[in-house]
């Protein structure tokens, strides 16, 4: 948590930077393949400076996102599940699969859209060899749809937003990582979840 927490301070402090959209378009594009953090703090606090600009960060964000999601789709099918297995523990590659099984691409859509962290589905959907054009129309709907809530809030309540992220920061930060590592604690015990479901009586005895 501490870690994370320093992870999240140093990225927002490319948000003072001249080279902040930058930075946003990096941290949104490697999030889809292999970075830890989503780009929604640097988000925030480059739209909240700027609610004008609110909605190009937004798409930014989705732009690089959606160019990153090509990147781990690309990975996946490239690299195959003994690259997968190298990068993500069994049990988060066995939820994503579970998940695929029963949600198709509605799956990747939801962990665009939530804190599950993104880049297993992305990199996964590779390996399962996901209908391209459909696993696109879900990433481009999910990270839309959160990119785009954000810039349009804070363009058009961009001071109230500001008074209450600069009164609330500190709490802000912390239900950020609460999210985050709730999404990957999601990841686990939906794998737990789903293999038990598709295990034996006799393999649950086993495990158990």
């Amino acid at each position: 948590m501490e870690f994370i927490h320093g992870a999240v301070d140093w990225m927002l402090a490319w948000s003072a930077s001249p080279y902040a959209i930058v930075a946003l378009f990096l941290f949104s594009f490697w999030d889809s393949s292999f970075f830890p953090l989503p780009p929604d703090p640097l988000l925030i606090a480059m739209a909240v400076a700027r609610p004008d600009m609110a909605l190009t960060y937004a798409a930014v964000c989705t732009v690089a996102s959606i160019m990153g999601a090509v990147l781990g789709y690309v990975i996946g099918n490239k690299g195959g599940r003994p690259l997968v297995e190298r990068l993500f523990s069994r049990k988060k590659i066995e939820a994503a699969e579970g998940l695929y099984q029963r949600y198709d691409v509605w799956a990747v859509g939801a962990a665009a859209l939530t804190p599950i962290p993104y880049k297993v589905f992305t990199i996964t959907a590779g390996v399962a060899r996901l209908d391209f054009g459909r696993f696109m129309a879900a990433s481009i709907l999910g990270r839309g749809f959160r990119f785009f809530a954000l810039g349009v809030a804070i363009y058009f309540f961009g001071p109230s937003i500001q008074n209450a992220i600069d009164e609330y920061f500190e709490l802000l930060t912390l239900a950020f990582l609460i999210l985050l590592v709730a999404g990957f604690v999601a990841m686990r015990y939906a794998a737990i979840h789903l293999g038990r479901k598709q295990s034996t009586p006799e393999e649950r005895k086993v495990v158990d």
